[in-house]
């Protein structure tokens, strides 16, 4: 396993952990500088939306750790029916892809929303520095599609180009 694919799969978590983060006061209808109008749902509802799509962002980037780690590659031994089992390469390769892909997409968006760009424009925010910190805590989410596509350029790789 390259050094540079064990490192970025290990970093991902910590990318995401920032905007997991900054999500949970907005469950809890403190806007965190936007000057938006607070989500409509109930209390419960916010917290539970905003808790879960923290989680799933965790569990995502945790994932990616498959795409270096033996138990992307055979099926972990705890998995009933299946233990032991190959995994076959596109099986992981296609999904990654696809997630880096669109994680790319909203590189871009990010990009065209923060700077302004060809009519794009984020959520105004109440101050210069509310505005430089959702720009830095969601760029470094933004990461991700860059990030993903290389680790699954590395299992590509070492599973697919070792056996021509």
């Amino acid at each position: 396993m390259p050094l540079w694919a064990e490192r970025i799969a290990r970093l991902l978590p910590l990318l995401a952990l920032p905007v997991c983060l900054w999500r949970l006061p907005i469950g809890f209808d403190f806007p965190m500088g936007a000057d938006a109008a607070p989500m409509s749902w109930t209390r419960w509802a916010n917290v539970s939306y905003v808790v879960t799509l923290s989680l799933l962002s965790e569990a995502f980037a945790l994932l990616c750790r498959g795409l270096v780690r033996p138990w992307g590659e055979v099926v972990p031994r705890w998995v009933p029916v299946l233990r032991g089992r190959r995994i076959p390469p596109f099986a992981v390769i296609v999904p990654a892809a696809l997630m880096g892909a669109l994680f790319t997409a909203l590189l871009v968006q990010w990009v065209l929303c923060t700077f302004h760009l060809t009519g794009f424009s984020d959520v105004p925010y109440t101050s210069g520095w509310w505005r430089l910190l959702a720009a830095v805590v969601s760029g470094l989410m933004a990461l991700w599609g860059p990030l993903i596509l290389a680790l699954t350029y590395g299992y590509y790789r070492r599973r697919c180009r070792t056996a021509a």
